[in-house]
């Protein structure tokens, strides 16, 4: 019967016995298939066990030497070791990998020796664990094995090993028997749900035959999710198919996708962040292309300028570049992958589009073509490419290995793939803290001024920033400093022309005055003269050269 026919059988045989007491439906909690969602009824029968009592204290000393990240797996691992009972590794299932057990067909006794395992791997080895399933016990034994009882026929154990045993025992199937591997790995990796699974099972089999943890390092993710942060099923017609993605975004912005996020929780995965993903994608893919194109006629090998010729706002540049090779080299290393998209993003956009890039366009497309200060500008855009496209290798290995490909490089440093090339280090000659904490100072200014640029803009004064003459009022500290670099001042903040004035005084109508600054105040008005045809500033000096009549003095000293 089934058991539901048995509780109907029993309650009436009770009930003609005159021996019920009660009958009642009580509702409560049921365990229940996760595939087909019917209720599951659990019955008792003999299982093949493996005791950890042995090495217990092993097992959980050995989980201190490996590296948890998250850090919290260290405990999770350690408590579940502790308080666990003995493992039940057998399954009854209809295939798998066999337990090599015999039975005595005349007293039951089971068999289990060196000898009959010696003559199962020998086996195993040529015919592969099928063997097991398709030849007799006979032949699956050492000639003339006889049970303790004299009794020479023998059946096989039915059960199969439970896979987490399969999976727990691949450190030593793999890692040592190939040759280009070594033991123990450098590193595991899975979901959150396996502390229970594959890193519990790997870490006893291990402590039991090797005597320590059969990795490093195990790093734990979390399971992906939904936009809204429900998990993936068919049945909820959520799931999204990797291919779907690659074919309309590419496969770097999949991978882009999986480095953006904090794996250590579940990450979440929708259609709105995929395109925001390959926004950023074409942003940084975008900073390439630009340098790129600006190295048309640059020849690293004959080219570059030295570092003590270049002029601060490059050398601003290479300091930005150091600290972003330190921070992203440490994120790689403590597999925080999440730090790394950042800080790509953020320097590709604020340290370069937005700022250095958008400054030097008025000396890569004005100056002389192999001008000191031409060259010093492609000198650093090429430094930082030739590192940039390194950093993003691993995770954008498709669109590196095309910037790779197109970038001009050092003779002898060129290799066929990004991939083979050296890891870029940080210069410390490179990192001056003076020099960083003086254009911090230039670009929280220039951010009071962009405002002031802004409200002119609004206000149908101006229209692109070069239109714009900016007087700057200042006093006490701010005045000294920008008087100590006003010759960068116009450069920095793309306009016509920067007039420096001591002193906030009355009566002057402000475009803008900085909250944060009360040393600070600026007036935009439309720069004077007429607009150079060629670099755009507006001068005075344009038509004074007859040959060129539509063109500023220094384009005409250029040119000429």
């Amino acid at each position: 019967m089934t058991y539901k026919e048995g509780n109907k059988a029993i309650l009436q045989d009770l009930k003609e016995s005159n021996m019920l007491l009660a009958e009642e439906r009580i509702t409560h909690s049921y365990p229940h298939c996760w595939r087909c969602k019917n209720p599951i009824i659990f019955r008792a029968t003999e299982q093949w066990f493996a005791s950890i009592d042995g090495f217990r204290k092993e097992a959980v000393d050995a989980v201190k030497d490996v590296e948890w990240i998250p850090g919290w797996g260290e405990d999770r691992i350690a408590s579940m070791v502790q308080d666990r009972g003995d493992w039940c590794i057998s399954r009854q299932r209809i295939w798998g990998v066999p337990i090599p057990i015999f039975y005595c067909e005349d007293c039951g006794k089971e068999l289990i020796t060196e000898e009959t395992i010696a003559k199962v791997v020998e086996i195993f080895k040529e015919k592969g664990s099928d063997a097991w399933f398709e030849m007799d016990a006979k032949d699956l034994l050492p000639e003339n094995t006889k049970c303790e009882c004299g009794g020479q026929k023998f059946r096989k154990e039915k059960d199969i090993m439970d896979v987490w045993f399969d999976s727990g025992s691949s450190h030593a199937g793999v890692l040592e028997t190939r040759d280009d591997l070594s033991w123990p790995a450098d590193m595991y990796l899975e979901g959150n749900d396996q502390y229970r699974g594959w890193f519990q099972s790997s870490l006893l089999t291990s402590v039991a035959t090797r005597g320590r943890a059969p990795y490093r390092t195990v790093i734990t993710h979390g399971m992906v999710v939904d936009g809204e942060g429900k998990k993936m099923s068919k049945s909820l017609g959520n799931g999204i198919d990797p291919m779907d993605v690659i074919k309309e975004y590419g496969a770097d912005v999949l991978r882009l996708w999986v480095s953006s996020a904090d794996y250590k929780s579940d990450v979440r995965i929708s259609k709105d962040i995929l395109k925001q993903l390959s926004e950023v994608y074409r942003k940084i893919r975008n900073t390439a292309r630009y340098m790129i194109g600006n190295l048309y006629d640059f020849d690293p090998n004959k080219d570059m300028v030295d570092y003590k010729e270049m002029n601060e706002l490059d050398k601003w540049a290479l300091l930005k570049l150091q600290h972003l090779t330190k921070e992203v080299t440490e994120a790689y290393e403590r597999y925080e992958f999440h730090i790394l998209y950042h800080a790509i993003h953020n320097f590709c956009v604020v340290d370069m589009s937005n700022f250095y890039l958008d400054i030097i366009k008025d000396r890569l497309y004005t100056e002389k073509p192999d001008s000191k200060e031409r060259r010093a500008a492609q000198t650093v855009m090429y430094r930082i490419l030739n590192s940039l496209v390194k950093m993003i290798a691993p995770v954008l290995s498709f669109t590196a290995d095309e910037i790779w490909k197109y970038m001009p490089h050092v003779e002898g440093e060129k290799v066929d793939s990004v991939l083979l090339a050296d890891w870029p280090k940080v210069l410390e000659e490179y990192v001056d803290e003076e020099l960083e904490k003086r254009w911090d100072n230039i670009l929280n200014i220039r951010g009071e001024v962009a405002k002031a640029l802004e409200i002119a803009r609004n206000n149908k004064l101006i229209g692109h920033s070069l239109n714009a003459k900016v007087e700057i009022y200042a006093e006490g500290d701010t005045y000294k400093f920008l008087n100590e670099v006003r010759d960068y001042l116009q450069t920095v903040f793309i306009v016509s022309k920067v007039e420096l004035y001591e002193g906030i005084k009355d009566g002057v109508e402000y475009t803008f005055r900085s909250e944060e600054n009360k040393e600070l105040a600026v007036v935009v008005s439309v720069a004077s003269g007429e607009k150079c045809e060629r670099c755009w500033v507006y001068s005075e000096t344009v038509g004074q050269d007859s040959e060129h009549p539509t063109l500023c003095s220094r384009c005409v000293s250029v040119l000429k």
